[in-house]
């Protein structure tokens, strides 16, 4: 029996949105962490009388941190089950989050930071995986998209706290927050989040667990003792290899979603981490300043909404149109005597293209990788993507410490999606060829 198929066929029932609504929730936290360490910035400047290129190394360091977690987690994903690193992961990322809020220096700060980032940048890959190994393949860039909005709605959040209660309770209630949230889930994702069907048809020792969620997604399943399990189309191996993440076109595809997510969260947490500080010392209100961060979030989960049927039906194309639009936007944002309202047009406007070429990203790299080096692979990409986020807020941090006006800062931040842009042309061709032969093989081992 092709598990596969059986997923493909698969009515969208509330055993799904349960699967989408807890992976919403695990990545809901990341992206408040992300946006907490930023809206934080002006309050720890002002309390340790921090420079912009000591911001910028702690903005940094939890990203850079990320470059280490997903391949180390991907791997004990692929071998212990998707399940169990995702509980261990929340709990890590907890414990180190809260651990950020005694500190009195910035070094014991950043060491905090970087153990949250190794801990969260690993979890995410593994959710990322197992969402796209329950989801059939006409909706799979659906339920990755719908679970990823969770990182831009949290991300939304800090801005809105920081406005309304970092006053008054300080920079630490952000950490309070985001340390105590991962904690709470950790257990929902415990008792409520079922294991990767795909995974357990590679573990037969498992077989009466992969027997009865087969049962739960279709209960009128003919499942007998002698039934064979498998999943047709992909090339699983027992043993892992790193050569499996460059077979065939791989070889082309995995470098290349690489450059793709170094530079869209290099620009993304260029703008992201910097965006409240630098328009706070461009004479833009400080309270405006975070409603513009949580806007540009939430532009991004509105990108999300509105581009995952279009991920599902065309492909890789709508990523190079986003990085088309981009370009401009971004470059815009710093343009001197701006009305409130135009800047934060734009602001959405950016949040809508950056965040949409990653939603982009993530859920097609997904697609590409055999299930028993999908976890690896997905987390390789998200390694880059933090390689890209690490170096974004220190280039920020550099560009605001030589005090050069806002406008080349934002011209500065446009530049790398011009190379993006060229290298989606590239993934969109040979990602389509992908999945067609992909879809053949599928085929042929069900005749």
């Amino acid at each position: 029996m092709d598990v596969g198929a059986v997923l493909d066929r698969q009515r969208f029932t509330g055993f799904n949105i349960r699967l989408v609504c807890i992976a919403f929730l695990v990545m809901m936290t990341d992206g408040f962490d992300l946006g907490a360490a930023a809206s934080a910035g002006p309050g720890l400047m002002r309390e340790w009388s921090l420079k912009g290129p000591e911001l910028g190394l702690l903005l940094s360091s939890s990203l850079a941190a990320g470059f280490f977690g997903p391949p180390i987690f991907g791997y004990l994903a692929d071998h212990f089950g998707r399940k169990r690193i995702i509980v261990f992961g929340a709990v890590c990322f907890g414990l180190f989050t809260l651990a950020a809020i005694p500190t009195g220096s910035l070094s014991q700060l950043v060491v905090t930071r970087v153990l949250a980032g190794v801990a969260l940048a690993g979890t995410l890959p593994i959710v990322v995986a197992l969402v796209n190994e329950f989801a059939p393949r006409n909706a799979r860039a659906t339920m990755v998209v719908l679970m990823f909005t969770g990182t831009t709605f949290g991300g939304g959040l800090p801005g809105l706290v920081a406005a309304n209660y970092m006053a008054s309770h300080g920079w630490r209630i952000l950490f309070w927050i985001g340390g105590l949230a991962p904690l709470a889930i950790a257990l929902v994702v415990l008792f409520a989040l079922p294991e990767s069907i795909k995974f357990l048809t590679l573990r037969p020792g498992r077989r009466a667990e992969l027997v009865a969620l087969l049962k739960t997604i279709d209960p009128a399943l003919p499942v007998s003792p002698d039934t064979n399990f498998v999943i047709a189309g992909e090339n699983n191996r027992q043993k892992f290899t790193l050569g499996a993440l460059f077979e065939g076109r791989l070889a082309f595809l995995t470098p290349l979603f690489w450059v793709s997510n170094i530079v869209t969260l290099g620009v993304f947490y260029f703008i992201n981490q910097w965006m409240p500080t630098v328009l706070s010392n461009s004479g833009t209100s400080s309270e405006q300043a975070q409603i513009a961060t949580a806007l540009f979030q939430f532009g991004g989960t509105l990108a999300g909404l509105l581009s995952m049927r279009f991920l599902d039906k065309l492909g890789f194309l709508p990523v190079p149109i986003l990085y088309a639009c981009a370009i401009p936007i971004v470059a815009c944002i710093g343009v001197p005597g701006l009305s409130p309202a135009v800047l934060t047009g734009l602001v959405a406007a950016a949040g809508f293209c950056l965040l949409g070429l990653q939603f982009g990203n993530i859920a097609s790299e997904a697609n590409i990788y055999p299930t028993y080096v999908r976890s690896w692979g997905v987390g390789s990409n998200f390694a880059m993507a933090r390689i890209g986020g690490g170096m974004g807020p220190l280039l920020g941090g550099f560009a605001f410490g030589a005090h050069l006006p806002s406008q080349q800062i934002f011209l500065i931040a446009a530049a790398p999606l011009i190379l993006g842009l060229i290298v989606a042309i590239f993934i969109t061709s040979i990602y389509s060829k992908q999945l067609t032969a992909q879809g053949a093989a599928q085929v042929a081992a069900g005749a």
